[in-house]
């Protein structure tokens, strides 16, 4: 029998208070274009066809959210965030438990990656297709990659290697388990790996780029405004 058609909801965590920025405010609250980056990221979401819903997770004592989201249709707020990213994306998972069923399909996309279009999110829904994990968005590494021992620089091959970016999608179940079972991870590919399924790799791009430091800034606001292709 075949199962159900599989939804697609995203997952934002947004419970980090990204103090490499040096900012007042979480980064994900800071302005691109008169808006916060958050709203930047969820509105690519509700740009794309396929996506039910959109979930941000935040921290209990979050006081931006409401605002920076206001307006927004088919986006929700959970109040459950953790210490973590791995926390929160699971404690989000869970809040989720009796919305989503085991084969549906939960994006989880950085907050602070405004850059992100509907097209990147189409092509990764549509190249992971029915494969029984998921799969995340990633860069192949074209520069010359240096390493660092003992003081010592060494070269070290490129073939093989890749950027992983955001959104990383799995199916729900999947993902659940196997973030429960990791400890230390830094991204959800990282539980999935452990885990011991293999993800796919699908080929971003540069405009979806994760706002870390002050520099960031100035050239995601670029890419959302056409300036860079």
């Amino acid at each position: 029998m075949p199962l159900p058609v599989a939804r697609y909801v995203a997952l934002i965590p947004a419970a980090g208070v990204g103090a490499r920025m040096g900012a007042s405010t979480p980064k994900q609250y800071l302005q691109i274009d008169g808006q916060p980056i958050l709203r930047h990221t969820v509105q690519a979401f509700l740009g794309a066809a396929g996506i039910a819903h959109t979930y941000v997770v935040v921290s209990a004592d979050d006081a931006y959210a409401e605002a920076a989201l206001s307006g927004l249709a088919h986006v929700s707020i959970l109040r459950c965030g953790g210490a973590t990213r791995r926390d929160t994306v699971s404690n989000g998972l869970q809040a989720l438990a009796a919305q989503l069923s085991a084969h549906d399909w939960v994006l989880v996309h950085d907050a602070a990656r405004p850059g992100l279009t509907p097209a990147l999110i189409t092509q990764l829904i549509r190249q992971v297709g029915t494969h029984a994990i998921g799969g995340l968005l990633a860069l192949p590494v074209v520069d010359t990659v240096k390493r660092v021992v003992a003081g010592r620089v060494e070269t070290i091959s490129r073939e093989g290697l890749w950027l992983a970016q955001t959104p990383q999608m799995f199916r729900y179940q999947v993902l659940s388990e196997a973030l429960l079972a990791a400890s230390e991870v830094t991204d959800e590919a990282s539980a999935i790996e452990a885990a011991g399924h293999v993800p796919l790799l699908i080929e971003g791009h540069a405009c979806n780029l994760k706002v870390t430091l002050p520099a960031d800034l100035a050239l995601a606001q670029r890419y959302l405004s056409g300036q860079m292709g």
